[in-house]
């Protein structure tokens, strides 16, 4: 976890996410949107959700090893055993001290599906660690540490990164993020409603477990030290919506200031430890819980701080140890706090982590063989054709002056786009791959640490990318107000460049304008054409846009995800805005094209109408209760079914589309529609 970089456009579905080549003379070319999804017994006008894909809800259980099964998920899984070929090619070359990086590939993947050796070694590869942590005598000893751990295994207190500075977007700047966390958030600490007791009570269990496979004695006293300081970190961090204001997560501070909010820490100590001297200003994205942080450090005693080291070490290197480490953290992780019933097959594991690790080495190899150029091509050009819709969009806004409009259009011209891969791939030369899983991964962070030190107070590297081209998902950086499209995404059911441009643009255009509308969200907005956090807006302009996004807000309130939990309008404002103006600024563009123009039936659907079923498509998904919940919580994103619902009752063009009247459900009131961007 660091600051956040980009906007995406949903969260990860999987770890590793490769297409097949829409090229592939061998399979059956897709038609795009698929009729044996749809549920015509529930009318467009009632639930245009089931309507386009109910029959599919119905067929497709969710299967033992996943907590949601639907489109992001379905790409990812069909195309593991693909990826798994590109992997074989290389363990073939894999050997001993491996320099080229088809050999380190090869190496570390083989290396972590050696269960055998990994069974007998135990806890051994990491008893170098517990012995620093065990030797800890004083403060300073553990700052040292503390230091140490980030470069190496885990940021166990907060996270000390690199980024582009929000207000010299063009220069890299320090960051510190609060962390020190083992649940997924703070209020699952700090809340008494049941499921919060309940996370709580298994929590405390599962810390105990893991230390007895440790062999550490009083487990039960350590967990409830975990627990304690845990909890006091969890009071002084920041909520989730609380991190979504980029003005109030900016503080850029010298060391000195630094130590003067949080004395008791020897923050020019770890500095030193980590090989940042010259840091100079450092972003601190919560003062509140650095200062917070610092008077713990003096009211936990040195040896309850080793514990929670020992609790952390072992917590972040569980997936690389013996299997009753990952049973352990999977009881725990995946059973009891998503539902997913068995965990994943050990060689996709191994593959997620290869990737995690060298995933623009794979990536290489994946656009080489499953990326055509004319995928790029006919891309290129929607994001052209998008960007033209959204200059008129903010041309005949009815609700922002001349001068706003203004500003937004410089910096809808400033936008960079990216697709599909970088121009520049990263150098892996010194990254050292050994035999041994824990090292590997423990150079693996070092070589990512070193790199990420060596960014900092210099201009920014403008070929780098934040997701490698085998990710399914896109994002909008701020402060480099760009938009990006990883190859995998450029591919159907988002995209594919044979079919008719309805498919298109109702999948891809969509996520193309989601990716655009970001940079004029309430976070987004925020940020000027060059990416610093400036205040481009007038008063009255910036006030219509929140009362605008505050009807989503409510809109999105209301929805009810399951049993009683409702969506979090306020926590997914953003991407609720961005659905209803990327799908909004992409139909604008649909209708430029020959196909609206001609309003051709294909299939006996007219334009109009395969524009808004591709889109429904996409967004199709069965979820465990468990992970939902979760999700509810963690995720800024909105549930697949309420994606499709929430920006569809908006919309005009789809009413006019589907015959939706004033009074069906699809419809929402004349006096609460909403229209932004």
């Amino acid at each position: 976890m660091k600051k956040l970089l980009f906007l995406t456009l949903a969260i990860a579905a999987g770890s590793v996410a490769i297409f097949t080549s829409c090229s592939n003379s061998n399979a059956q070319a897709p038609v795009g949107f698929d009729r044996a999804m749809m549920d015509t017994t529930v009318t467009p006008q009632e639930d245009f959700y089931q309507y386009a894909v109910g029959k599919w809800l119905k067929e497709n259980p969710i299967p033992e090893d996943q907590t949601l099964w639907g489109g992001f998920v379905i790409l990812n899984e069909e195309t593991n055993d693909q990826v798994k070929e590109i992997i074989d090619e290389a363990v073939k070359s894999a050997k001993p001290n491996p320099k080229e990086i088809i050999e380190k590939v090869g190496l570390f993947y083989s290396v972590g599906m050696d269960t055998a050796k990994i069974e007998e070694l135990g806890l051994a590869p990491l008893s170098d660690e517990l012995k620093r942590i065990g030797a800890i005598k004083t403060k300073n000893d553990l700052v040292k540490e503390i230091a140490h751990m980030s470069q190496y295994t885990t940021s166990p207190l907060f996270y000390f990164y690199s980024s582009a500075d929000a207000k010299d977007s063009k220069n890299e700047i320090a960051g510190i993020w609060q962390g020190g966390l083992g649940l997924p958030d703070r209020d699952y600490y700090l809340n008494e409603d049941g499921r919060s007791k309940e996370i709580q009570e298994k929590y405390v269990a599962h810390v105990k477990n893991m230390f007895n496979l440790m062999g550490c004695k009083v487990s039960d006293k350590r967990a409830e030290t975990i627990m304690n300081i845990e909890t006091e970190l969890a009071k002084v961090s920041n909520t989730r919506l609380e991190n979504r204001n980029p003005q109030a997560t900016y503080n850029k501070m010298e060391v000195a200031e630094i130590s003067k909010i949080a004395p008791n820490f020897d923050w020019n100590l770890f500095l030193s430890e980590i090989g940042a001297v010259d840091v100079g200003g450092v972003d601190v994205n919560q003062p509140k819980f650095i200062s917070g942080v610092s008077d713990l450090f003096n009211k936990i005693s040195v040896d309850e701080w080793k514990v929670f080291l020992k609790w952390n070490l072992v917590r972040s290197m569980s997936p690389y140890l013996s299997q009753k480490f990952i049973d352990e953290r999977f009881d725990f992780a995946g059973r009891f706090m998503s539902g997913q019933e068995v965990n994943r097959p050990r060689w996709k594991r191994v593959l997620s982590a290869t990737n995690g690790v060298m995933g623009e080495a794979i990536g290489q190899l994946y656009v080489a063989k499953h990326f055509p150029i004319e995928a790029k091509e006919r891309a290129t050009k929607i994001v052209e054709t998008l960007k033209v819709s959204m200059g008129e969009s903010i041309k005949s806004n009815t609700w922002m002056t001349e001068v706003t409009k203004e500003e937004a259009q410089k910096k809808l011209s400033g936008f960079g786009v990216k697709i599909g891969y970088p121009d520049k791939w990263r150098d892996y030369s010194e990254l050292e791959i050994s035999e041994s899983y824990i090292q590997n991964i423990m150079n693996s962070n070092y070589f990512d640490h070193k790199d990420m030190i060596s960014k900092i107070n210099k201009p920014i590297r403008d070929w780098e990318w934040g997701m490698t081209p085998q990710t399914i998902n896109a994002y909008y950086s701020p402060t480099r107000n760009e938009i990006v499209f990883p190859a995998a995404i450029l591919q159907f059911p988002f995209y594919n460049y044979e079919l008719d441009d309805a498919i298109n643009y109702g999948a891809m255009g969509a996520v193309i304008g989601h990716e655009i509308t970001h940079g004029f969200d309430d976070q987004g907005k925020q940020y000027d054409a060059n990416g610093n956090i400036r205040d481009w807006w007038t008063e009255e302009d910036s006030e219509n846009f929140d009362e605008r996004v505050k009807v989503i807000i409510e809109q999105f309130n209301e929805y009810v995800a399951i049993d009683t939990f409702h969506v979090n309008g306020a926590l997914t404002q953003g991407e609720n805005v961005a659905d209803l103006g990327g799908l909004t600024v992409s139909y604008n563009a649909f209708k430029n094209t020959d196909q609206y123009k001609n309003n051709e039936i294909i299939n006996g659907f007219t334009p109009s109408q395969r524009f808004f079923l591709s889109w429904a498509q996409v967004w199709k998904n069965n979820i465990r209760p468990d992970a939902l919940k979760l999700r509810i919580k963690t995720d800024v994103h909105s549930p697949g079914e309420q994606r499709v619902l929430g920006p569809l009752s908006n919309m005009p063009e789809f009413f006019k589309a589907f015959g939706v009247k004033e009074g069906d459900a699809m419809r929402r009131a004349e006096d609460k529609l909403v229209k932004i961007w």
